[in-house]
C-alpha cells in the first residue's frame, strides 16, 4: 500500500492548481451573474476597491453577491468532505448526509431551536448537531443485527429516518407562527439567499474540521480495506472513527444551519472525483473540498437566472442533479 500511494506530491499540487482556478472561477461568476448582471471585470475592480465606496454596485457585490457565493463554498466543499467521510466509514459509495438522514435530524433540530427562540449560535447549532447525531445512532442501530451484511440495509435505514425526520418537520411547521413559514419553507430546500456577512466568521470553525480530516487521510485509505485489516496495520480503528464521526457530523449541522437541506452534494462530487483521480484520500481530501465548493456556487448560479420569476432554492438544482446519478449507482451496484 506503501508503493501504491508515494510521491503524490506533484499530482496533490497539479490536482489543487486546477480545481484551485476553478473555484475562482466560479467565486467570479457567481458574484458577478444573478438578476442584474455585471461584467467579472467590474466584479474584480470592486473587490480591489477601484470602485466607489458608495455605488450601488460596490453594494450589490460586496453585501449580497460575496456572502453568498463564500456560503455557496463553504458548504458545498463541507457536504462534499461529508458525504466522502461516511462512504469511508460506512463502507458504501452510496452513503451521503442527506441520503441517510443525517441533514434532516439536524433540520428537525435546528427547526426545533427556531420555534423556541433559542440563539443561532450557538444553540441553533448545538441543537442541529444533537439531532443529526441522534438521527446517525438510530440509522446505526437499524442497519445492525442480522441485515448487517447487507449492502442496502444502511440506505433502507436512512431513508425511513429520512422520511421520518421529514413528518417531523412537516409537524413542526404546522405549529409555528405564519410568519416563519416562508422562511422555514425555503430554508428547507437549500436557501442562500439569507446569507449576511456577519455570520461569515463562522466560516473560521470549519477550518479545523477540514484540517482534522486531511491529517486522517491516510488512515481513511486503510479504512477502506476493513476494520479488522486496518487493525492489524496498526490503525486504532475505534478513535480515527469516532474523531471522523464527530467531525463530519459537527461540520453538517453548521452547515444546514446556515443553508439548510442540500442534498446530494456529497454523493456527486466524491463519485466523480474518485473515478477521475483514484481512491487515494489524501488526494481526494482537498480535491473533495475544492471540487464541492466549486459545484455548490455553479449550482446557486443556475438557480439564480433559471428561474424568471425570483429565484430557485439551490436543493433543487443538486437534488435535479443528484438524484439520478443516485438511481444509476443503485442500479448498478445491484448483485
Amino acid at each position: 500500500m506503501d508503493q501504491t500511494f508515494t510521491r503524490i506530491g506533484p499530482r496533490l499540487t497539479l490536482i489543487c492548481l486546477l480545481l484551485g482556478l476553478l473555484l475562482a472561477a466560479a467565486l467570479l461568476l457567481g458574484a458577478a451573474m444573478g438578476s442584474s448582471s455585471r461584467n467579472p471585470l467590474d466584479v474584480l475592480d470592486v473587490l480591489r476597491n477601484l470602485m466607489q465606496p458608495d455605488s450601488t454596485q460596490h453594494t450589490i457585490i460586496w453585501k449580497i453577491r460575496l456572502p453568498r457565493v463564500l456560503l455557496a463554498a463553504m458548504a458545498g466543499a463541507t457536504l462534499s468532505l461529508g458525504g466522502l467521510v461516511f462512504q469511508v466509514l460506512l463502507r458504501n459509495p452510496l452513503a451521503e448526509p442527506y441520503i441517510l438522514g443525517i441533514s434532516g435530524g439536524a433540520a428537525v433540530g435546528a427547526i426545533t431551536a427556531m420555534l423556541l427562540g433559542i440563539s443561532f449560535f450557538p444553540g441553533v447549532t448545538i441543537s442541529a448537531f444533537a439531532g443529526s447525531m441522534a438521527t446517525l445512532a438510530i440509522v446505526m442501530l437499524l442497519a445492525s443485527g442480522p441485515q448487517a451484511g447487507r449492502k442496502d440495509s444502511l440506505l433502507l435505514a436512512g431513508v425511513m429516518m429520512n422520511a421520518f425526520a421529514g413528518a417531523v418537520i412537516m409537524f413542526l411547521i404546522s405549529m409555528s407562527q405564519s410568519s416563519q413559514l416562508h422562511h422555514i419553507l425555503f430554508w428547507l430546500m437549500g436557501d442562500l439567499s439569507m446569507a449576511e456577512a456577519a455570520r461569515l466568521p463562522l466560516f473560521a470553525l470549519m477550518l479545523p474540521c477540514y484540517l482534522v480530516i486531511f491529517i486522517l487521510a491516510r488512515p481513511m485509505n486503510v479504512l477502506l480495506t476493513g476494520r479488522e485489516t486496518a487493525a492489524s496495520l496498526g490503525v486504532n480503528v475505534r478513535k480515527i472513527s469516532l474523531i471522523l464521526l464527530l467531525t463530519a457530523t459537527l461540520m453538517v449541522s453548521l452547515v444546514v444551519c446556515l443553508s439548510g437541506l442540500v442534498g446530494f452534494v456529497g454523493l456527486v462530487i466524491p463519485h466523480i472525483l474518485r473515478l477521475t483521480i483514484g481512491p487515494d484520500h489524501r488526494l481526494l481530501v482537498p480535491a473533495s473540498l475544492l471540487g464541492g465548493a466549486s459545484y455548490l456556487v455553479f449550482c446557486d448560479l443556475l438557480a439564480r437566472i433559471l428561474s424568471t420569476s425570483g429565484e430557485l432554492p439551490v436543493g433543487i438544482i443538486t437534488a435535479m442533479i443528484g438524484a439520478p446519478l443516485f438511481i444509476f449507482l443503485l442500479w448498478r451496484s445491484r448483485p
